[in-house]
């Protein structure tokens, strides 16, 4: 008996302390849009040469593992890293089971693929294809509404997209317990106030607070932001105490300063008409989206890669229009709705003077579920509102279709609106649907051929590897400078000797679909 007894013993210490291989699944990365900005700090330029040649986008899995998260596995006790891979997101372990284990733990781990078959693996936290229930509360008809919880869903929550808020104060940052999860995340990567020229942000208003929370509120059961995992730069542009033309400045400072940081998104609630002394003020005819200092800023940013969505302005009742910078081109001008998808009385109408429609979509602005002036779930009125929640899908939506341009993000929503066929002055587009996005774009990538395109960078000519019926040609502006179609044959080589250097998005129709190219036209050597 004590043999038997000695034996079980010897055979439970050995398995207790047996040598296991072991994969570690993370669930993220850290710092990819600053990776995906700078990709040299990723690849060689050989290799990114090879990407643009055929036509291969930079994804989330060429950005590197977080040595923070390697640092932290080679610290737990008994854990050795012995290999790591960027493209699984995962590192390969040794040590004993339990010693292992402990890294179930660690909020960046997804879960552990044991090698040994002789381990039963427990089922990952975070995979890709589990989905994910948030308990909304109030916050769920205007997450609904919009149906962003398809994309939340299938774990697209706005994790490593960018987004700046240009707004007056963001004092509750640092104290609300609806930001816990935002501090606790290190989330916010910064912040400046252009108004005082410090780094303080905790003055001027609460304004920013709630419009934020609409983003990344977070209190289980009564308010989840529509982008839950954005990281953000908070900027304070907008002077509570006086009302002058040098807030459209600061506000261009601040566009400025967020597309050197690498920002994918920016959000506004602000809109400016009157002035302290009237002699500046502006009327209809200034909003044509050339006129204001702030809308001719405001229509550069797409070209810069960056989408901007902004309050349409709460004149409904009164002036009647939108305001500035809500008249900008290429930006997402926001109305607001109520519950049931009806326009609120409030959200100012379109169109811009140059007869542009405004506003593009809609999202809910009356009674929104936020974080009031002093940190509790309340509800509020206004385009304030309704442009974030809206902003907030943008960055879900780009999250899961990295490789699509703003200008294509941007028509995505508005073609999916409930008024994309009949838009009016009020309404716009209408309310978009994010999960039609979602699941139409998934179908087409399902079913998308291999046609390329190559050289990229070229210098005369481009050439597909399939032939294709049409082509147009659109500069970083979103102009259309060239249109070609053949009516009896396809063609496989396109001349643009004539376009002059530059960035350009070639849209191609083939075989009854269309695929759109980001094409970089280089000088030719001269010899």
């Amino acid at each position: 008996m004590k043999k038997i007894l000695l034996l079980l013993i010897i055979i439970f210490s050995f398995q207790a302390f047996s040598q296991e291989h072991a994969w570690i699944y993370f669930n993220g990365k850290e710092n990819v849009a600053t990776y995906m900005a700078n990709p040299l700090t990723m690849l060689s330029q050989r290799a990114l040469n090879r990407r643009t040649t055929q036509s291969i986008a930079l994804d989330f899995r060429d950005v590197p593992i977080s040595n923070n998260y390697i640092n932290q596995i080679n610290a737990l006790s008994g854990v050795e890293v012995k290999a790591k891979s960027k493209w699984l997101n995962a590192v390969h372990v040794f040590g004993t089971e339990a010693a292992i284990r402990q890294a179930e733990n660690l909020s960046f781990v997804d879960y552990i693929d044991f090698a040994s078959n002789n381990i039963t693996n427990r089922t990952p936290k975070f995979n890709k294809t589990e989905r994910i229930t948030y308990n909304y509360g109030g916050s769920l008809n205007q997450n609904e509404q919009i149906n962003i919880t398809t994309l939340h869903e299938n774990n697209f929550t706005g994790q490593g997209l960018q987004i700046a808020i240009m707004d007056n104060g963001f004092g509750g940052v640092a104290t609300f317990d609806g930001f816990q999860r935002l501090r606790d995340n290190n989330q916010v990567l910064g912040s400046y106030n252009f108004v005082g020229r410090t780094n303080d942000v905790n003055t001027l208003g609460t304004h920013g607070n709630s419009v934020l929370s609409t983003i990344a509120g977070y209190v289980e059961g009564e308010l989840i932001g529509t982008a839950p995992d954005a990281k953000f730069y908070l900027f304070v542009t907008e002077d509570v105490n006086s009302e002058t033309p040098l807030e459209e400045s600061l506000w261009v400072e601040a566009a400025e300063r967020a597309d050197s940081l690498g920002v994918d998104i920016i959000n506004t609630s602000l809109g400016y008409r009157d002035f302290d002394e009237s002699k500046y003020n502006h009327v209809y005819t200034d909003f044509n989206g050339s006129t204001t200092f702030i809308a001719r800023g405001a229509s550069i940013l797409a070209s810069k890669g960056i989408i901007a969505t902004i309050a349409a302005g709460n004149d409904g009742n009164g002036f009647y229009y939108i305001s500035t910078p809500a008249d900008a081109t290429n930006v997402l001008t926001v109305g607001a709705v109520d519950e049931n998808g009806d326009m609120a009385s409030f959200s100012s109408y379109g169109p811009t003077a140059d007869g542009r429609i405004k506003p593009d979509v809609d999202a809910k602005g009356a009674n929104a579920t936020v974080l009031n002036s002093i940190g509790e779930v309340g509800t509020g009125n206004g385009t304030s509102f309704a442009s974030p929640i809206l902003c907030g899908a943008v960055a879900c939506l780009w999250q899961a279709f990295p490789d699509k341009t703003s200008y294509e993000i941007m028509d995505l929503i508005r073609k999916s609106g409930d008024h994309y066929t009949n838009p009016d002055d009020h309404y716009g587009y209408g309310i978009p649907n994010f999960g039609t996005i979602y699941t139409t774009l998934l179908t087409e990538e399902n079913n998308m051929d291999l046609l390329k395109i190559y050289p990229n960078p070229f210098t005369n000519y481009i050439h597909f590897t399939d032939e294709v019926e049409a082509y147009s040609l659109f500069n970083s502006f979103g102009s259309k400078v060239l249109n070609k179609r053949y009516n009896n044959t396809g063609f496989k080589d396109v001349k643009l000797s004539n376009a002059s250097s530059g960035i350009y998005f070639l849209q191609v129709y083939y075989h009854q679909k269309t695929k759109t190219f980001k094409l970089i036209k280089k000088e030719p050597i001269e010899k």
